[in-house]
């Protein structure tokens, strides 16, 4: 797996990410199938950006078959990691409170999700106990 802090994924490229962690390895074709449902993009753009981050290593090219197979090197988790990490330490100040505030006063969440955030917080309450 690619390290992310070494490589850090363009929007662009994040799009692709989130089309193969989810379907896994798969052609340009498909990607780009999958990222037109969402809006136009061409299929030489897809393949050039596809091998552009080939090239960054944060995919890895399958030439085995006549058409080639595209998968990550970056794992879901870890780079949505540290893509928080640099939102909330670069437009929030290092505050997880504020950036968690900022989100929630943008979204009007349903009453389902407020209650798994409650539910969360008394996880990490549980977890953490007394050690705040």
């Amino acid at each position: 797996m690619a390290e992310f802090e070494n490589v850090r994924p363009t929007e662009a490229e994040l799009e692709i990410l989130q089309v193969l962690w989810r379907f896994g390895p798969s052609t340009v074709r498909f990607v780009n199938e999958k990222l037109n449902e969402i809006r136009p993009v061409g299929y030489t753009t897809t393949l050039k950006i596809m091998q552009i981050m080939n090239e960054k290593g944060l995919l890895d090219r399958d030439d085995s078959q006549r058409s080639h197979l595209y998968r990550t090197t970056v794992e879901e988790s870890k780079t949505r990691q540290a893509l928080l990490d640099k939102i909330m330490n670069t437009a929030f100040g290092g505050s997880a409170m504020n950036l968690v505030m900022q989100a929630l006063g943008n979204h009007k969440a349903s009453k389902e999700e407020i209650d798994q955030i409650r539910e969360f917080l008394d996880q990490m309450e549980r977890e953490h106990g007394d050690d705040h």
